[in-house]
């Protein structure tokens, strides 16, 4: 424990505090983090969208530069894994719950329950909830996790920093980042790092347990969903403990070959021709119309602000919350690639798989929906399972999606332990198992009393307040690296 830097107990604390004012005072705590998010997506909703396409910008503008060429490493470094386990980890850190959790659930409600443009149930609404799936899960986001994940990369592998956030802001402030500024930085990180990812566990112990109700019978409650996130924990420990190079990269080959599997038979028994038909044309309609939406703010009373503030304005905040895991982790796997690869690797491959899954599963949910079954009744984490059931083979496909869910959960809770190791060990590339252990455990300590507490909202509205001010330390950190990178060339 040597390693450890204050930054631990001063994260670990704030953790515990929150997590005590959730259990003992849910509704308040809710009630207040409902009413800050609000003011902050009202009021910062226009700074959002700004911000995120300035990310997409600022990746390409590099990408293409004359700094294009310069390796996130030495001279002479390969990449420490092959392009297929570097892609599985991405999408193992990214959001690999978040995908089967709504990959039927979020077009379905954009076509049937609210649609962001046109009429409910109509053809343009079916066409929207598809290209508005991919522009909430697809390019900005991994933009801005690649311009993140770079700037760590480049400092930490070309010029032996610490693999800390705040390491990327001494271009701009020198020494004062290892002082007090540098400290608050990086616990900022970690708060958002651990919130971010309990609340994921929390959606995958719900998930998971929705699917064993379905297929066998199982009970939906607190009981079992505890049960679910202590058996996963161990598993995670174990993963962790058995290191980056064995766990994690085994795990993310496993969900890469499940979802591929998943996502060829969804495809094969589903409307096939439909599915590619829309996959095609909504690719298009992305394309042509992602200026538009990348600006869109709703201003006038007659437009759909409300539709605005609850999806795409919610999701950035989301997205940059995650940024300092998602980005840290990316950064700890992509030692030896160039900057041009990298770029390109972390936003092209994601985005147009992200783009097959939707079209696959919310076309398949749309043509269920208008066969004449309503699949819009179902909580969000059943619509999956009741889906299949319409389909040849459903307990099967219940049954890959579950392992798939499960497979994703630990990935996610892995590289999320590994990371926090990191930020407080002050960079540590090999942070004591302990230390990871110690920020496994309070993760899932964390989720089962959100479970417990129903608070799951609370804290997810806690962690999008804590994205306003990370996303001004992004900032800097852009001009941080383009500052090192010109000096680099």
């Amino acid at each position: 424990m040597k390693k450890v830097s204050k930054v631990f107990y001063i994260a670990l604390s704030i953790v515990v505090i929150m997590v005590i004012l959730g259990a003992v005072f849910p509704t308040e705590f809710e009630n207040l983090t409902s009413r800050i998010k609000v003011f902050v997506s009202t009021t910062f909703g226009w700074y959002y969208m700004l911000l995120m396409s300035a990310m997409v910008i600022v990746a390409i503008m590099i990408a293409f530069s004359r700094f294009g060429k310069i390796r996130l490493g030495k001279d002479h470094d390969k990449p420490d894994f092959s392009t297929v386990t570097w892609i599985g980890m991405l999408f193992s850190a990214g959001m690999g719950i978040g995908l089967v959790f709504y990959g039927a659930a979020e077009p379905l409600f954009h076509y049937i329950v609210d649609a962001p443009n046109a009429e409910v149930g109509s053809s343009a609404a079916f066409k929207d909830a598809l290209v508005y799936s991919y522009f909430h899960w697809g390019l900005h986001i991994w933009a801005m996790y690649g311009v993140v994940a770079l700037s760590l990369a480049f400092f930490q592998f070309r010029k032996g920093e610490p693999g800390l956030i705040s390491s990327t802001l001494k271009p701009l402030f020198g020494d004062k980042m290892n002082g007090p500024f540098g400290t608050f930085v990086d616990v900022l990180s970690v708060f958002a790092t651990v919130f971010g990812v309990a609340t994921s566990l929390g959606f995958g112990a719900v998930q998971i347990n929705g699917g064993l109700s379905h297929l066998f019978g199982i009970e939906v409650g607190f009981v079992p969903q505890t049960i679910i996130v202590i058996v996963v924990t161990g598993l995670f420990i174990m993963s962790a403990w058995s290191g980056l190079s064995r766990g994690i990269k085994y795990l993310s080959n496993t969900n890469i070959v499940l979802a591929v599997i998943l996502l060829i038979i969804v495809i094969a028994i589903g409307p096939t021709v439909l599915i590619m038909n829309m996959f095609t044309e909504t690719l298009g309609l992305y394309v042509q119309n992602l200026i538009g939406m990348s600006f869109k703010t709703a201003p006038l009373s007659g437009d759909n602000r409300a539709w605005l503030d609850s999806w795409t304005i919610f999701y950035w905040a989301w997205w940059l919350s995650w940024a300092p895991f998602v980005g840290m982790f990316i950064a700890r796997v992509s030692r030896g690639r160039t900057i041009r690869e990298f770029i390109v690797g972390v936003m092209i491959a994601p985005t147009l798989f992200i783009a097959i899954w939707y079209a696959a599963f919310g076309t398949t949910a749309g043509s269920i929906q208008d066969s004449g079954f309503d699949l819009s009744n179902f909580a969000t984490e059943l619509v999956l399972f009741n889906m299949f059931d319409q389909l040849p083979l459903s307990t099967i496909l219940s049954i890959i999606a579950i392992i798939l869910i499960a497979s994703f959960f630990i990935t996610s809770a892995d590289s999320a332990t590994f990371v926090l190791g990191m930020q407080t060990t002050r960079g540590s590339l090999t942070p004591p198992n302990t230390v990871k252990v110690a920020w496994g455990i309070a993760q899932s300590a964390v989720a089962v009393i959100l479970l417990y507490v129903g608070g799951l909202t609370a804290l997810q509205n806690t962690i999008i307040i804590a994205a306003l001010p990370f996303s001004f330390i992004m900032i800097l950190m852009i001009f941080a690296l383009y500052k090192a990178l010109k000096k680099e060339v």
